[in-house]
């Protein structure tokens, strides 16, 4: 694959942010070529000097429709390929939690089943107003999705959505404390972009190391967190980077890290 040259997904990089913007007309569903794309992209950028944050977004009126139920109409399944295309699916989401660089996620529409799941992945959401998540799988004859709505509602909003496939909009997602601003449709980029600015200013090590932190705490015990919280932070006090900023503190300046 070649990072630039995706079918589903384009990839922009400027000013030490990636932007990934998911492109499968019409409403970007998710299938197995997609899917694939989707871990190329994260493992990649998780490598790349150039890149200290990603923002994940959706091409026209949808981030991500869910999977593609369209071409599953009929479909008859080779020993295999069901559980294949399941494995490729998690580990599509997966590549989002595990980037090494903070994702921030962009809703610019409609994210259902898996592009909620998608959406859930990433560690910081900014909504447009016109964006959408829900579960709609008990409507297709499907399932999936809820414990990744764990990590964003509570349980009876979680079951509620699942057994009626109704959908949250961007003003509530912002009422609700899951994204952190909901916007005009035209502001969703550059709110988005001035964040990860923002994130893209501090040391690209202390970002990652934070990231690989907040992933590992979530089902820890407090005790267990924050001792882990502090093993990274004996760990990040070793870099050039955490020194710097120290001495950039102290001298009153702006810190120039060099990722070390």
């Amino acid at each position: 694959m070649d990072l630039f040259n995706l079918t589903h997904h384009r990839i922009e990089i400027a000013d030490l942010v990636a932007t990934v913007t998911i492109s499968n007309p019409p409403v970007n569903a998710q299938n197995d070529l997609s899917q694939e794309e989707l871990i190329y992209a994260m493992d990649c950028l998780s490598d790349r000097d150039d890149v200290r944050v990603v923002i994940l977004t959706g091409e026209g009126r949808a981030f991500c429709a869910g999977v593609d139920i369209k071409a599953r109409v009929g479909k008859t399944w080779e020993p295999g390929a069901r559980r294949h295309n399941q494995r490729s699916a998690r580990e599509s989401y997966h590549s989002v939690r595990e980037c090494t660089k903070p994702v921030i996620g962009a809703i610019n529409g409609a994210a259902l089943g898996a592009g909620l799941a998608i959406v859930a992945s990433c560690d910081i959401l900014i909504a447009s107003e016109a964006a959408v998540i829900g579960l709609p799988e008990v409507t297709v004859g499907l399932m999936g999705g809820c414990r990744h709505a764990m990590q964003l509602f509570g349980r009876s909003n979680v079951r509620r959505m699942m057994l009626t496939g109704d959908r949250v909009d961007g003003k509530e997602l912002y009422r609700l404390g899951i994204v952190e601003a909901c916007v005009p449709p035209e502001e969703l980029l550059p709110t988005a972009r001035a964040m990860a600015i923002r994130i893209a200013a501090h040391s690209p090590l202390a970002a990652q190391l934070a990231k690989q932190s907040l992933n590992n705490i979530e089902q820890l015990s407090l005790r267990d967190g924050y001792r882990y919280e502090q093993e990274m932070t004996i760990q990040l006090g070793k870099t050039e980077d955490a020194k710097e900023a120290m001495r950039a503190f102290s001298e009153k300046r702006p810190p120039v890290f060099v990722g070390r």
